[in-house]
């Protein structure tokens, strides 16, 4: 089935471009000849120019969608392929500004650790920021297309910014290639029941921290709400931070050793990286649902009695939404003042 529909997916797409191509040189002979007739040489200058653009679009497709001629993955740091592909390293990579000697010449293999260290801060920066985002986003916005395509956008961007702080010259289709290697490497996208836990369990750690066992009463009959809250957002964040991990550990393999740790090493990180944001974040979350309970009316969430509606849970979300915005345009002045 697998060859069968690769024939034809590849002599449809041969067809296709034939008939693309003779309909437009046909059209573009059609309008030369008109051109001709009103004024002499210029359908032949037409056709010149309209050929040369077409080429041209061709020529900037073709290198758009091209791949750079990359070494072969070493297999160990002793491999002879080791001293190609760091020098192909070298020449792909920025230098960091920081680095201590980044105007050797040589661009040994520990030069390129030591650039790939300071590359990391940067790329281990950008998925604490995205993640940061995707942890409202996951908590206000959760089973909602709008959360989900929000969520989304902000981790191709990150992949596309750790894509571009690993590589001087971006590639369209290799940017691609990282994308799919992130996302086969998530959890659910190659579904084992056996792994799940292993990934649960640093969302469940990091929601229920110290923070929210002291906001949220025993027994109080909006606390599972809450919980959902953030358990939402932790979960959003968690995946976020696993995507960008993953991502840099891709971008900064030297060997074939390497990549097949990959997945463990992400998983761990980005645990850590988790209860570090929710750490955070909690505090902020709380103060903010702490306003919005009391801006909703109720003065304490032990008072909360049982309603057959969801008004009072409507109106804390709305509340807090405003709070946030409040909180966050209330950074904004405070960060343009100091500048």
């Amino acid at each position: 089935m697998k060859r069968k529909a690769s024939l034809f997916f590849y002599t449809a797409s041969i067809a296709i471009t034939f008939v693309a191509v003779v309909f437009t040189l046909n059209q573009l002979s059609t309008m030369a000849a008109t051109l001709n007739t009103l004024l002499p040489d210029s359908g032949s200058i037409f056709f010149l120019i309209s050929t040369l653009l077409l080429l041209a679009a061709l020529y900037s497709g073709i290198r758009l969608f091209s791949l750079p001629k990359k070494p072969a993955l070493p297999n160990n740091e002793k491999a002879r392929e080791m001293a190609a592909y760091t020098a192909y390293l070298a020449k792909q990579m920025p230098v960091h500004s920081k680095h201590p000697d980044a105007s050797n010449q040589k661009k040994e293999l520990r030069w390129v650790r030591t650039n790939l260290k300071f590359l990391e801060v940067d790329s281990l920066n950008t998925v604490k920021e995205i993640a940061t985002k995707n942890f409202f986003v996951g908590a206000f916005a959760q089973n909602t297309s709008y959360g989900t395509t929000t969520s989304l956008l902000n981790n191709i961007k990150m992949v596309w910014a750790i894509y571009s702080i690993h590589n001087r010259e971006q590639h369209l289709r290799e940017f691609i290639l990282l994308i799919r290697s992130v996302y086969e490497f998530l959890p659910l996208a190659d579904f084992k029941k056996e792994e799940i836990p292993a990934h649960i369990k640093p969302i469940i750690q990091s929601s229920f921290s110290n923070t929210l066992s002291s906001l949220l009463p025993a027994g109080n009959l909006l606390t599972p709400f809450f919980l959902n809250l953030f358990l939402a957002g932790a979960t959003n964040t968690y995946l976020t931070c696993l995507a960008g991990i993953i991502a840099t550990r891709h971008s900064q393999v030297l060997s074939e050793e390497d990549q097949k740790e990959v997945i463990q090493q992400s998983m761990f990180e980005a645990s850590f990286m988790l209860k570090e944001i929710v750490r955070e974040c909690n505090p902020l979350l709380s103060v903010t649902i702490s306003k919005a309970v009391k801006q909703a009316g109720i003065e304490s969430l032990d008072t909360v009695q049982p309603s057959s509606g969801s008004g009072i849970a409507q109106d804390i979300v709305s509340h807090l939404a405003s709070s946030l915005k409040n909180i966050i345009r209330e950074n904004i002045s405070q960060e343009r003042e100091e500048d």
